[in-house]
């Protein structure tokens, strides 16, 4: 979350309210969501996001009711949100590369874990919970 900052360095802040508030709101809403993911990733999942120490139990509070992957909506967020800020069109190159990057972690590594890890109460978890963008209960099927 730090690397737009040093692609950013030097640059200016953009006074453009078209893109300031935006990205104001972009990084504010994506430190939240990081920050509520972290804690559930250790209250309930007795763990963190390092790999190395990853949750024991899987997590499905939270912002983890309605998207499996809130903590990395959140850091994409946080970097769009400072491609606005400095109103930077590389530092949106990088969030593309950013993503490309967690989408595949994300197929090809973690899926496959947390399925071994936790079975059928993974699976389960899948079929009812989409893996990016989120499902707001209560709206159109």
């Amino acid at each position: 979350m730090y690397v737009p900052l040093l692609i950013a360095h030097g640059m200016r802040v953009s006074l453009n309210p078209i893109l300031l508030i935006p990205g104001v709101v972009l990084l504010a809403a994506g430190t939240g969501i990081y920050m509520w993911t972290v804690w559930d990733f250790a209250a309930a999942g007795r763990g963190t996001p390092l790999p190395a120490d990853a949750p024991k139990k899987l997590v499905m509070r939270g912002l983890y009711r309605y998207t499996r992957n809130p903590m990395y909506l959140g850091v994409l967020m946080i970097i769009v949100g400072w491609a606005a800020v400095f109103a930077d069109g590389w530092l949106l190159v990088y969030a593309l590369g950013v993503a490309l990057v967690i989408y595949l972690f994300v197929i090809l590594y973690e899926e496959p874990k947390l399925h071994q890890q936790f079975g059928t109460e993974y699976d389960t978890y899948r079929q009812k919970v989409e893996r990016w963008l989120p499902h707001i209960p209560g709206g159109r099927q």
